[in-house]
């Protein structure tokens, strides 16, 4: 059975936008106990921020890259001083330490292929540490965060007869 902090979290990471008040009654706690609930998981560093998921439309339109980074790690430091720098940057959204055949995923975002590739070459690229980068520009999103994107394209199918 789940903690009330432990549903709390899990409530508020499926719907972060939900009311001290909805979240009270799905809980059956009071809404003081929720936001003091909310304010200790926020002081304690469980909650590290709230997002919103936007449509295609409403996103900007602009370029979003995954890049497989492969790094020689650092003496003493491994891959975590290297993931913490490249982390740094403005265009980078996310960045994960990987098992498998390269190192660090970096997913950033851009306004043009150009300028994706110019962070890649100029930035990335010329980072100590950093052997080779594969980058993979995304075409659609389905699901994003659990939340599916956009509604399901009518597809007319011809009739099949035996």
């Amino acid at each position: 059975m789940l903690s009330a902090m432990d549903a709390l979290l899990k409530l508020l990471r499926e719907n972060a936008a939900l009311s001290a008040g909805d979240l009270a009654g799905m809980l059956e706690l009071s809404e003081d106990d929720v936001r003091d609930k909310i304010r200790q998981a926020q002081a304690d560093g469980d909650i590290l921020g709230y997002q919103a998921i936007l449509s295609d439309e409403s996103n900007g339109a602009g370029v979003q890259a995954v890049i497989e980074v492969k790094l020689t790690p650092e003496r003493g430091g491994g891959f975590n001083r290297l993931a913490d720098r490249i982390s740094k940057y403005n265009e980078v959204k996310s960045c994960y330490l990987m098992s498998g055949s390269y190192d660090v995923l970096v997913i950033i975002d851009g306004n043009s292929l150009h300028e994706v590739a110019s962070f890649v070459a100029e930035k990335l690229a010329t980072i100590e540490g950093v052997t080779s980068t594969a980058t993979h520009f995304l075409l659609k999103r389905y699901k994003e965060n659990g939340v599916m994107i956009g509604g399901a394209e009518d597809v007319e199918r011809l009739a099949v007869s035996p």
